[in-house]
């Protein structure tokens, strides 16, 4: 094996075929074992790359000197049972991706945390369509500024699907819609920006298989093809220490739920990535899959209705109400509404000031673990004021240049800062221990409570300016601040002097009210 790659905790091995295989892709597979100096082993799928080549990452917890050999299930082709030894080099950067290691779910099954143990707040940008339509330098320009603004991952597709029907070259991923050819051409396109992702200290949070409609790999493609291609997937990119959305926007319902239990147990190795699914809109399936040891964290979609709907799904709907349910996962807003998409039935573009909303209230009517934000224009990779692609009911979106900078992301910017600030990984919902006026009739003024309940601590959204009377006993002597999500500023008012107090929101907009912490 040529290693034709070597950075810090990650190497790229190629392995060249003195056989040839008339399918490549589906005779013959190839796995190479690593082992350290004491004798722990890391089995990696090698990934086929056109003609006689196959490659294979490798990116370990830790350096050092690792001995590999390969397998390939021909044993008479001249790769198998090869061996050798590889220095994997040190990192000494502050990626947190690779000074803390790739993500899992915490001890208590609250929130997410890096390999070490530290704490990883999931604020991810909406990108589907960024990966396959960006320009390289492009893509370096919009990582970078969302590092900057506070983002921690991005969400992207690596298939051609219903808004992305080929690349520049006129290519799509796979040749067919069954007995498919995985086409590496397609793919090789997309390796420098995928490892940007993480080289930007960003999660690539990577869609599998999209599954929304009869135009979607993962609607139509039958189980062995769908399963040839995520393993595939899998295989190319499972060393950039993404995360899994292993299924995209599908409704994981009935008989639908058991294909892709199916699906993943086939494909997720032990010791995968972090994996959870991305359903349709207000479709909750952490049922369907709780007793899957590969799904990770509960992912859901609260989607693009109307804003007063939406807001009361989330605030008194599933997520609302499972979060307490046994064993515990983490549970995340994969899409909320999306910055100046039209909502479904009233037609009325979203804002910031409503992107705020849905994103407050999916952050505390849960234990916080963190959220996803969207814009219009950047989900599309817009290059000009246009529709997306097969979404003709979704408004004009703006050019990604231009969405980048917009008053939403400058809101998601000032929330990476509140929560930066605070213990959030120690939040849980408090509206019943709290709130002695609680009202759910108005719900674009709902006021959501959060907590620490090991400590005095207590955070409150406003979402709508108004008032709420709290019961303040165990916060006596506790200082008290108002935060503006508009501006990032803090504003001082005094400490807890009364067993019960109402607070007033200091204008009709948004705030966030904290008390303690």
């Amino acid at each position: 094996m040529h290693i034709s790659t070597v950075e810090p905790l990650f190497i790229e091995g190629v392995l060249t075929s003195a056989r040839s295989y008339q399918r490549p892709d589906r005779d013959v597979a190839i796995t190479v074992e690593f082992r350290d100096k004491q004798g722990n082993s890391t089995v990696c799928d090698a990934f086929w790359d056109g003609d006689n080549t196959w490659r294979v990452r490798f990116s370990p917890l830790f350096p050092g000197e690792f001995s590999f050999r390969v397998s390939c299930s021909d044993p008479t082709n001249d790769l198998h049972n090869r061996a050798g030894v590889v220095n994997v080099p040190t990192y000494d950067g502050d990626n947190p991706l690779y000074k803390h290691g790739p993500l899992k779910v915490s001890d208590n099954g609250r929130y997410l945390v890096h390999e070490d143990g530290t704490p990883f707040f999931w604020l991810a940008d909406t990108a589907w369509n960024g990966v396959l339509k960006a320009q390289p330098t492009d893509w370096e320009r919009y990582l970078a500024l969302r590092r900057s603004q506070g983002f921690t991952a991005v969400q992207c597709v690596l298939t051609h699907w219903r808004a992305f029907q080929q690349d520049s070259a006129g290519e799509q991923a796979f040749f067919g819609t069954s007995d498919i050819r995985i086409n590496p051409a397609f793919f090789r396109r997309l390796d420098t920006k995928v490892a940007a992702i993480s080289r930007h200290g960003l999660v690539p949070a990577l869609v599998v298989l999209w599954a929304c409609t009869p135009k979607d790999p993962g609607y139509y493609l039958p189980q062995a093809d769908a399963a040839l291609l995520a393993r595939y997937i899998v295989a190319r990119y499972g060393q950039y220490r993404p995360v899994w959305l292993f299924g995209g926007d599908g409704a994981y319902l009935g008989e639908k739920a058991e294909r892709w239990r199916e699906l993943a147990r086939s494909v997720l190795r032990s010791g995968h990535a972090l994996t959870t699914m991305h359903p349709a809109g207000m479709q909750w399936v952490a049922d369907r899959f709780a007793g899957e040891s590969w799904y990770g964290f509960v992912g859901y979609q609260s989607g693009h209705g109307d804003l007063a709907d939406t807001l009361r799904w989330i605030s008194a709907g599933p997520p609302a109400q499972a979060w307490r349910r046994v064993p515990p996962r983490p549970i995340i807003n994969l899409e909320p509404c999306y910055e100046e998409h039209l909502s479904y039935r009233s037609k009325q573009r979203f804002t910031a000031a409503d992107i705020r909303k849905a994103l407050y209230l999916s952050l505390l009517t849960t234990p916080t673990a963190g959220v996803t934000y969207g814009h219009h224009g950047i989900w599309s990779w817009a290059s000009q004021r246009e529709i997306p692609t097969d979404h003709p009911n979704s408004g004009e979106a703006p050019p990604w240049y231009e969405a980048v900078e917009s008053p939403g992301a400058e809101s998601v910017q000032h929330l990476a800062g509140f929560f930066r600030g605070l213990p959030w990984w120690k939040l849980q919902p408090g509206g019943d221990r709290f709130v002695l006026n609680a009202d759910t009739d108005d719900m674009l003024r709902f006021v959501a409570v959060s907590h620490t309940p090991d400590e005095p601590g207590l955070v409150a959204y406003f979402s709508q300016g108004g008032s709420v009377r709290l019961q303040t006993g165990d916060l006596m002597s506790l200082p008290v601040r108002w935060y503006d999500p508009r501006q990032g500023v803090w504003h001082h008012r005094g400490h807890i002097d009364s067993v019960t107090r109402e607070f007033r929101a200091p204008d009709d907009q948004d705030w966030l009210l904290v008390i303690g912490l």
